[in-house]
């Protein structure tokens, strides 16, 4: 029996979209739409090997919803056979530790966590209330980025700040990406012929946004991102780790919170050290001299490092690493700049193998390296569908 599942992930000002077949895992379709709200939007979407676009304006993630809804009923697949709805949700705090059935609980729930991540849950709650005023005859799931790491130990998550300032305003560390975490952890053990709970690994999600995971026996027990995605790694525009006095600093220098959070957000990391965030601009001026590029590496590179030998510390020694997304899965070089770094830690990597893209998961470390280091492709969607079919009753799928 099919189980078809329309998967949501919507952003301030767009829509990405998937249909998988929970049952065989296939993609039935896949999608995006972009520039909702402004005067000209579009729609792509791709389905049986053909492709079709629209370009038009959608005010609201209701009217982009209804474009979606068209698109479907004219060329396929026919949203009537969707059996549910998930939607991915940044951030579920500490009340969610799990994909659930959307209710007007869980979208209260959601409006109140909003101040902890408001650049995402409230267009995710957009997109939620859209699709189910499009689709009102299936039910709907949340699936938290947070979830994955849900359970942290407490000395991982606890901030060293007054404790009821700390509980009133519930800051702690909840990591993000855990979708993706769970999926490559899974696969990687899958792959290695092992389970879950026999190893121990480190996954460097490593895109524009960027998070590693220290993964004990099939358990998190740490990761680099915090209350919000800003903590951690170097990333494609956010700054990862700084000295939280910079912040104050900067206020009384003159500059607004606003200013400020726009700043480590948005004109940080790669973007800000180099001008460039994109990993192949930048292989591109490191080869050309840009001795700004060729900073900036270092310093990713520098910051992964040094959360990997962490990691390595608190697991008591690792099995494998996994790098994934599209930095991680892409970028060569990335890769062997960490593991020369590494190499005295058990890292040995194959430069053959290194060199490879095959788009499958597959090893890249020497046969008699200590650490199996591994390049394992990320599927969040699939990743979502697997836990919304769980969710509905279906059998929990180990990779």
């Amino acid at each position: 029996m099919s189980m078809p599942i329309l998967l949501l992930n919507a952003g301030s000002s767009s829509i990405k979209y998937q249909v998988i077949d929970a049952e065989d895992e296939s993609v039935l379709a896949t999608g995006l739409i972009e520039r909702i709200g402004e005067p000209v939007s579009a729609i792509k979407h791709k389905t049986q090997g053909e492709t079709f676009t629209a370009d038009e304006p959608y005010p609201d993630h209701t009217a982009a919803l209804r474009a979606l809804v068209a698109m479907f009923d004219a060329h396929g697949p026919r949203l009537a056979n969707v059996k549910a709805v998930g939607h991915r949700t940044v951030h579920g705090g500490s009340r969610f530790d799990r994909t659930v059935r959307i209710d007007d609980d869980v979208i209260q729930a959601l409006v109140d966590l909003s101040p902890l991540a408001p650049l995402h849950n409230p267009p995710g709650i957009a997109g939620i209330r859209a699709a189910q005023e499009a689709l009102p005859n299936v039910p709907h799931f949340a699936i938290f980025d947070t979830a994955f790491f849900a359970h942290l130990p407490a000395e991982a998550y606890t901030y060293a700040i007054d404790k009821a300032t700390a509980e009133r305003l519930s800051i702690r560390r909840y990591g993000f990406h855990g979708t993706s975490h769970n999926f490559v952890s899974q696969r990687m053990a899958h792959f290695l012929g092992r389970h879950r709970t026999d190893l121990n690994m480190i996954v460097c999600h490593l895109g524009n946004g960027a998070s590693v995971s220290a993964i004990k026996n099939g358990i998190p027990i740490e990761t680099s991102m915090g209350l919000t995605p800003l903590q951690g790694l170097v990333m494609g525009t956010r700054s990862g780790d700084i000295d939280p006095g910079i912040v104050a600093y900067l206020h009384r220098s003159g500059m607004e919170v606003a200013e400020i959070d726009a700043l480590l957000n948005k004109k940080s990391g790669m973007l800000g050290l180099c001008g460039k965030n994109d990993f192949r601009d930048i292989a591109a001026a490191v080869e050309a001299g840009d001795a700004d590029a060729k900073l900036a590496f270092d310093v990713y590179i520098h910051r992964l490092v040094f959360y990997i030998g962490g990691y390595m510390a608190l697991l008591g020694g690792v099995d494998a690493i996994a790098f994934t997304a599209g930095v991680g899965e892409n970028d060569q070089g990335v890769r062997a700049a960490v593991c020369e770094r590494l190499a005295g830690l058990g890292f040995h990597l194959d430069p053959e193998r290194n060199a490879l893209r095959t788009g499958r998961a597959h090893i890249i470390s020497t046969d008699d390296s200590p650490v199996t280091i591994c390049v394992v492709p990320t599927n969040e969607e699939l990743q979502m569908a697997r836990e919304v079919n769980e969710a509905m009753g279906g059998q929990p799928i180990e990779d």
